[in-house]
């Protein structure tokens, strides 16, 4: 099996995911550990409602309990989680960010709270790092071996928003919003808080950032397995709307403002 070295941070934003967030967190170790032995998982309350933030915690009570696999340099008792936490919903964008911040990692992966997509796939993605010299991973549902549904709706809008970021920023990536995501820390990190974008957008503008700086990205297939209500609202089309808005802000602060360019010294 494969064996990471170095440390691997994994980022997880939650919303009023009560009924959820803890047994993903104690998935992801048990998963991730076999093949990433020293990691963390930082657990992002976004301001829910509900008690996502008690079950977050209930799992770093319930970690500290539990043996950790033994790596050298690495800390072996007390528990692999921190928890981020808000007291408003700031968007998704902004809890990653909150999370990256917190990352001790050599490598930062960023997990959904729902394990829609599970996070054993991080093993081939972080072996594709490592063979292709590439410095971002990133799940990709219209990969040839991808395994989904897909609605032909969606399909054509993400096809559209694809040749719109070819075109505006030459980043040739067919799917940016898929949440299963691996980058070096040395990529992402130093241009982390230079991200604007809290909505569904901020995913391009972290994208758009890592490749202004040289870094490159590969895409990898994705397994999807759905664990929500069909009938549950994910993006709607103001959703849309609102993110082909956020991606010509981004235009103007790469072309006008050269927000994103590597400081001059």
């Amino acid at each position: 099996m494969y064996q990471l070295r170095g440390k691997l941070s994994i980022v997880m934003p939650a919303y009023n995911e009560e009924a959820l967030i803890y047994n993903s967190i104690m998935q992801t170790l048990s998963i991730v550990e076999q093949f990433a032995p020293d990691l963390e998982i930082i657990a992002v309350n976004d301001g829910s409602k509900d008690k996502t933030k008690q079950e977050i915690e209930r799992a770093i009570r319930d970690d500290a309990k539990q043996p950790h696999p033994v790596v050298p340099g690495m800390r072996v008792s007390g528990t692999r989680i921190k928890l981020v936490t808000s007291n408003k919903n700031r968007g998704k964008g902004n809890a990653i960010i909150s999370g990256i911040s917190q990352a001790e990692g050599n490598y930062i992966a960023f997990v959904d709270a729902d394990l829609e997509l599970n996070p054993a796939q991080l093993e081939g993605y972080l072996k594709k790092m490592q063979e292709s010299g590439s410095d971002v991973v990133i799940g990709c549902k219209f990969h040839k071996d991808s395994e989904l549904h897909y609605p032909f709706v969606r399909k054509v809008i993400s096809l559209g928003y694809y040749m719109m970021l070819l075109v505006l920023f030459h980043l040739n990536v067919r799917d940016t919003q898929t949440g299963l995501k691996v980058f070096k820390a040395e990529a992402v990190k130093p241009v982390a808080h230079l991200v604007r974008t809290s909505g569904f957008a901020y995913d391009i503008e972290l994208l758009v950032a890592v490749h202004r700086r040289g870094f490159k990205i590969e895409q990898m297939p994705v397994k999807v397995v759905y664990v929500r209500d069909k009938n549950t609202r994910r993006i709607g089309m103001s959703d849309i709307v609102k993110a082909f808005r956020d991606t010509w802000a981004i235009f103007y602060r790469v072309y006008f403002k050269h927000y994103y360019d590597e400081p001059s010294e």
